[in-house]
């Protein structure tokens, strides 16, 4: 074995991470554009252009969402098991918002039929805006603790409901989420769609971009004033066999950003997301749409590992029996699965990587209303 246990954890800990921040950069962009659709085209030649800056790479995109989810599976089986017990509705709500995007793309043009079209739109809408609010919910339910408990044979028991979810600081952590994906994807729309379009895509990106950062230190100011956060004192062996149970946990009034003041470095990431963000908007100001998605890609990154930074080492915090809370040095998978999984994701993520972005490259082109009247039958 390469790593021992506690290293294990903490890998594939910076491993799940890292996969939700390639699916928020890769697949959110495609939300984020699917979200832009009815604002930024205003006919349906203009709204194809949107569609096709996105429609040779979007399929692909969702693999790091399946991928992300296999990896919990894999990695954190208790933390699935709890998750899609707790946040059951919510999934399915993901799931069938997300049904929506394959068969949009696919079929919006088969019929040269307005009433046709315009019902897709609305239905790719759903499924780009719905996902990245419903994923900034669920992060919002996380920094205040699932209610759910684990009895004496680690099985989870959820004492809530999909509406009790829907709380004001849950509902604006979705709004982070949202209006950092319509950065993104106004940011992307600007750099591959011709104008008029690419115009009104910066505007939204640059109004999101700001939107993003206000709500983003309103939900900082309200974690460290307004929620109670989690801290472990008892803690057993990382290195011995997981258990949830074996802990002690207490809660205290911004005890969520204890980790920056022990580890300043961890600093950077509420940083990046701020200044991404800014940048973004910046950039895309002075039309340099490459600088700017450039900058929103950090930004993504940047706030999607302040929440991971600040829930650290919890991943599933309990408010009802808070030492059934859920932690990466708890809640993983056998120190030999760890091992196997890492090795699989060490060969072949990169292949996954290069392969994309020769994808990217052999198809980079900006898309213009001409190219969709000169393709009409083989574009989206």
């Amino acid at each position: 074995m390469l790593f021992d246990y506690e290293t294990l954890k903490l890998i594939w800990w910076g491993l799940i991470g890292a996969l939700l921040i390639g699916f928020a950069i890769t697949d959110g962009m495609d939300m984020g554009v699917g979200t832009l659709l009815p604002f930024v085209g205003k006919n349906d030649n203009e709204r194809r252009v949107v569609i096709n800056t996105v429609g040779a790479h979007w399929d692909g995109n969702q693999v790091w969402f399946i991928t992300a989810g296999g990896a919990l599976f894999a990695a954190w089986p208790m933390v699935y098991a709890a998750a899609f017990s707790g946040f059951y509705f919510a999934m399915l709500l993901v799931l069938f918002a997300l049904f929506l995007r394959p068969v949009g793309f696919d079929y919006r043009s088969k019929l040269d039929n307005p009433q046709w079209r315009s019902n897709w739109d609305r239905a790719l809408f759903v499924g780009s805006a719905v996902p990245p609010l419903v994923f900034g919910i669920a992060f919002g339910n996380l920094f205040q603790g699932v209610p759910f408990e684990l009895d004496e044979f680690l099985r989870a028991r959820y004492d809530g409901s999909f509406f009790a979810l829907l709380n004001p600081f849950a509902l604006l952590c979705g709004l982070v989420s949202l209006s950092m994906i319509v950065m993104h994807g106004g940011f992307w729309l600007q750099l591959r769609a011709e104008n008029p379009v690419g115009e009104r895509a910066a505007y939204f990106g640059q109004r999101a971009a700001q939107l993003c950062v206000l709500l983003f230190v309103l939900a900082g100011v309200w974690i460290a004033f307004g929620i109670d956060g989690y801290i472990i004192g008892q803690q057993p062996d990382p290195n011995g066999l997981p258990n949830p149970l074996g802990k002690t946990v207490t809660t205290a009034t911004g005890a969520w950003l204890n980790n920056y003041s022990t580890m300043p470095l961890t600093l950077l990431c509420p940083l990046l997301g701020l200044a991404g963000a800014g940048l973004g908007w910046l950039f895309s100001h002075r039309q340099r749409p490459g600088l700017a998605f450039t900058a929103s890609a950090l930004s993504l990154t940047g706030i999607i590992s302040t929440a991971g930074v600040s829930l650290f080492p919890f991943v599933m915090p309990s408010s009802l029996h808070p030492a059934s809370s859920l932690t990466l040095w708890d809640a993983t998978s056998s120190e030999m699965t760890l091992n196997v999984m890492f090795w699989a994701v060490l060969i072949f993520l990169p292949l996954i990587i290069g392969y994309t972005l020769w994808c990217y490259i052999r198809m980079w082109r900006k898309v213009s209303v001409a190219e969709i009247e000169q393709h009409s039958h083989s574009s989206y």
